[in-house]
């Protein structure tokens, strides 16, 4: 199986992470689907798969890949983004962490 760095070693990767606030997992869920179709049709998309905890479900981990940090960087902006940022502190406990990466091995 491969991934898309397998053969682009010049993406960027972007792993973002979270941990639904008490109650709130579910509508956390249906929130980061709901980004999922608009950000496939962004310039520079590459992937963007959405995975939650196995031992605890209230972890959410978003595994991206991009053309270059400007193609990220303008997702970033994007208005259905800009929305989920103004709803996130309802949802989210201890914040949003996002990481971007280039894989090197």
């Amino acid at each position: 199986m491969s991934t898309p760095t397998d053969t682009r070693r010049d993406l960027v990767t972007v792993i973002a992470h979270m941990r639904a606030k008490p109650g709130k997992q579910q509508e956390l869920r249906e929130a980061l689907e709901g980004l999922i179709d608009t950000t496939s049709k962004e310039a520079g998309y590459v992937n963007y798969d959405l995975h939650q905890g196995i031992e605890d479900p209230a972890l959410m981990y978003l595994y991206e890949n991009w053309e270059s940090v400007d193609t990220h960087e303008a997702h970033m902006q994007a208005a259905h983004l800009q929305h989920f940022a103004s709803i996130v502190d309802d949802l989210v406990d201890g914040g949003l962490t996002v990481v971007r990466l280039r894989r090197i091995a």
